[in-house]
């Protein structure tokens, strides 16, 4: 069976997100083609996807290696999710369908009840499905396209702290919800810009100046392990 090139490309990005492979490590179709049971055309295929999105670069006598961000274009990541996310709310707002406010909606009673219970590993997962949905809810492939890279080049740069108020965090997923429902713009353009400010405060660079360190995102701005294949996501 040919695995397509788009699930091997998830399973590279996945493992560079995860730290698998380190920054600036080369990245062989061989030892890939190996480590992930397919032909090397689908990696090589692959790291081209890979390089056009940024996970990826090659280097002269080298081929391709894992990219090294620097703390500005990590920094620039967050800025750039500070102006598109609220967009994708306030187009949400006007173009979202019943279906994805049934969805939205879903997720907010469950991030509510995880919040309560204090399950952060269930709250980081339906954040993540809830700002995914938000995006697909604005009826621009190519927005939602650019959020969905951002949210996956932010997860490899950063560490995300969980936020002091879970409960008070997911009221605040609510009432975006519940603006885009009503089909103001606006107001869930606020919302969100708010909200997004605030979660890009609990951002730690994982890196910087040549060596691992934690910095806070806001001064910022002014091993192997196996991989199942027949889990990947297409």
């Amino acid at each position: 069976m040919r695995i397509p090139a788009h699930s091997v490309c998830t399973a590279i990005r996945d493992d560079i997100v995860a730290g698998v492979h380190e920054r600036g490590g080369r990245l062989t179709e061989e030892l890939l083609a190996r480590r992930y049971g397919v032909s090397r055309v689908p990696v090589r295929e692959a790291l081209r996807t890979l390089e056009a999105e940024g996970f990826v670069v090659t280097r002269r006598h080298a081929g391709a290696c894992v990219a090294e961000p620097t703390e500005q274009e990590a920094a620039d990541l967050l800025e750039m999710r500070r102006l598109l996310e609220p967009l994708g709310a306030s187009r949400a707002a006007q173009r979202r369908t019943d279906a994805h406010l049934k969805v939205l909606r879903g997720l907010v009673r469950l991030g509510q009840e995880r919040a309560r219970q204090g399950n952060s590993d269930d709250l980081r997962s339906l954040g993540g499905w809830f700002h995914e949905t938000l995006a697909q809810a604005s009826g621009s492939p190519a927005l939602t396209s650019l959020l969905t890279q951002l949210r996956h080049k932010i997860a490899w740069m950063y560490a995300v702290e969980g936020p002091p108020d879970p409960v008070a965090y997911w009221a605040e997923h609510g009432a975006i919800v519940d603006a885009v429902a009503r089909g103001d713009g606006e107001r869930a353009r606020a919302l969100t810009a708010l909200h997004t400010e605030q979660a890009n405060a609990g951002h730690r660079l994982r890196f910087g100046s040549g060596a691992e360190r934690a910095v806070r995102a806001d001064r910022v701005r002014n091993s192997q392990h196996p991989v199942n294949m027949t889990g990947l996501r297409h």
